[in-house]
């Protein structure tokens, strides 16, 4: 039996554990990115109740970094389901 079909055997008896680790991986993802938009938003609640003079600029800024919080979690997730179906 040559290298390869061994390698692939052992990967299709890994497969359901793959997947398993891809749902988990999925879920980690959606809780990761909702402590890090909450840390943003406590972060600026904070920040506009020192400062009320800079609520636009803080709002802005706020904002940005949600969605880049939130743009790097959906990428996990779908990289997580990606790596179910595929």
């Amino acid at each position: 039996m040559s290298m390869l079909s061994v390698m692939l055997q052992a990967a299709m008896d890994l497969a359901p554990f793959a997947k398993l680790g891809a749902g988990i991986g999925a879920g980690l993802a959606a809780i990761g990115g909702g402590i890090g938009i909450g840390g943003i938003g406590r972060g600026a609640m904070e920040a506009i109740a020192r400062q009320p003079e800079a609520i636009g600029e803080i709002r802005s800024n706020m904002i940005l970094a949600a969605a880049l919080v939130e743009g790097v979690a959906f990428f996990a997730i779908v990289v997580s389901l990606l790596a179910i179906f595929m």
